[in-house]
């Protein structure tokens, strides 16, 4: 197997598994929601990417392995068979890859998102301390 569909799924694990476990099958027609997280919205993008492509029996097996991560996201079974079911399609279809290629960070980047007031973000934290600090009351 090509080694760019691998790294792609791989890639594309979390994301996937984000918007299937924040929507379930429904990820499939839903459109983008404002309030779901970069990472939902991508992984929506994703499916549906690749729902588009596929023939009927491909879109029932594509919704059955989002069905069962939407049941239980913490199941590494079905998150493995939805991410074999995306290694299919882009084996099959090299617009898909090129659109996937486009919608995930290159291999090796960070993205740190933080909402918040005093959230602190960095890829790595020695000491932080966040809060209000109160002085001292003189005595």
């Amino acid at each position: 197997m090509d080694a760019e569909i691998v790294q792609l799924a791989e890639l594309a694990g979390p994301y996937l598994t984000a918007a299937a476990g924040a929507y379930g099958a429904a990820v499939l027609n839903r459109a983008e929601d404002a309030a779901a997280d970069a990472t939902v919205n991508v992984g929506r993008r994703i499916l549906q990417a690749v729902w588009r492509r596929r023939d009927g029996a491909g879109q029932a097996a594509l919704e059955a392995a989002v069905s069962d991560v939407g049941d239980d996201p913490e199941d590494s079974d079905a998150a493995a068979a939805l991410r074999q079911q995306i290694k299919r399609a882009l084996r099959e279809d090299a617009v898909l890859r090129a659109e996937l290629t486009a919608l995930l960070p290159a291999p090796g980047t960070v993205t740190i998102n933080s909402t918040g007031d005093r959230n602190n973000v960095a890829h790595t934290i020695g000491t932080a301390i966040s809060g209000d600090i109160t002085p001292p009351r003189p005595s």
